[in-house]
């Protein structure tokens, strides 16, 4: 969540306590719209050592696997 948070605070200039109040209302809003399943894993993908890119990536290769043509 560091990670977003400093992302908005370079875009916008906005100062961290604003920033993290909007990453947290987006998360927020997130999860009470998503399903059960996926609202759980925003909290997942945010835990953790990883970047939030790492995750990302990996969450990407694992939907892409799923949809490769099999030979």
């Amino acid at each position: 969540m560091d990670e977003i948070i400093q992302r908005l605070i370079e875009k916008t200039g906005l100062p961290e306590d604003k920033a993290r109040a909007a990453v947290d209302t987006v998360l927020g809003f997130l999860k009470e719209r998503l399903p059960g399943p996926m609202a759980s894993q925003i909290d997942n993908l945010l835990a953790g050592g990883s970047t939030l890119g790492d995750k990302l990536g990996s969450a990407a290769k694992g939907l892409g696997g799923m949809f490769s043509k099999k030979e």
